[in-house]
């Protein structure tokens, strides 16, 4: 069976992409020298592999599609520098995967399907230690979501948690014809660059995303709302203590906050749900 055979699959959201100009530009965003490692998701018919194959130390292709893996590891078989891994990235241990093949940090190459895009993220921000750049392919309304400011329907627990680990550019727009199928919305590619600390000190990460979350929970909500129906504290007196200690009014609205004022929130929970 050849690649040409090959139909993308529905259930796996795969759109492939063609566009010989878009791959280009891809590859020129990932910023290759010659001794880079490269981790690809979702390698797909193998185009954007052989590029990145060229100018890559290293290039680790984690596919789950079971018809494509062989005969991408026929074509790759004696290029010394491509390993194609079966694999559900969702269910992969990165560090392990990375880790046990180079100790350096990778730069990452994937074209997410919608599906899983929101997952994956937050799988890459867990590892984000693994990584120096990351340039990904997202349906362009993830992608502004990622990058978006407050005070905008873009802007939500995806943007805060991303920003906080990110420096986050949107490189250029993919339309539709770019891919086989051609998908029913535009998509966008995003370089990602891994902060050395977070963007604003946050003392339990774990709070800080629960606070998060709650305040985008019911997003037509007041703050005083979301917060107090997540019960971190037990009062109101409590609650209105915290943020009125933050300088934030009970009134505004979760995606009103700035990232910095979602820490000051967070970090001021944090003291009160100790007393």
């Amino acid at each position: 069976m050849t690649m040409e055979r090959i139909r993308p699959k529905k259930a796996l959201g795969q759109n492939f992409l063609t566009d010989r100009n878009v791959l280009a530009r891809i590859v020129d965003t990932v910023g290759l020298a010659p001794d880079d490692h490269v981790l690809e998701v979702g390698p797909g018919q193998g185009a954007l592999t052989r590029l990145l194959a060229a100018q890559a130390a290293r290039v680790v292709a984690v596919e789950l599609d079971r018809q494509l893996v062989p005969l991408l590891r026929r074509e790759f078989a004696t290029s010394g520098t491509v390993e194609i891994v079966e694999a559900d990235i969702l269910r992969t241990d990165l560090s392990d995967l990375l880790r046990t093949r180079w100790g350096g940090r990778w730069k990452v190459a994937a074209n997410l399907p919608y599906n899983i895009s929101t997952p994956v993220l937050f799988q890459f921000m867990e590892h984000r230690q693994l990584f120096s750049r990351l340039v990904l392919m997202l349906q362009r309304e993830v992608g502004e979501r990622l990058a978006a400011p407050p005070d905008c329907k873009e802007y939500g627990v995806l943007s805060v948690l991303c920003q906080l680990h990110f420096d986050i550019s949107r490189v250029f727009l993919v339309k539709p014809g770019s891919f086989f199928p051609a998908p029913k919305v535009d998509s966008v590619v995003l370089r990602l660059i891994p902060l050395p600390e977070p963007r604003v000190a946050v003392g339990d990460e774990a709070l800080f995303r629960l606070v998060v979350k709650a305040a985008f929970s019911q997003r037509r909500k007041t703050l005083w709302n979301c917060l107090k129906a997540a019960q971190f504290v037990a009062e109101e007196k409590q609650l209105r203590g915290v943020l009125a200690g933050c300088g934030i009014e009970p009134g505004r609205r979760g995606e009103t906050l700035s990232l910095e004022e979602f820490a000051r929130l967070a970090n001021a929970m944090e003291t009160a749900v100790k007393l």
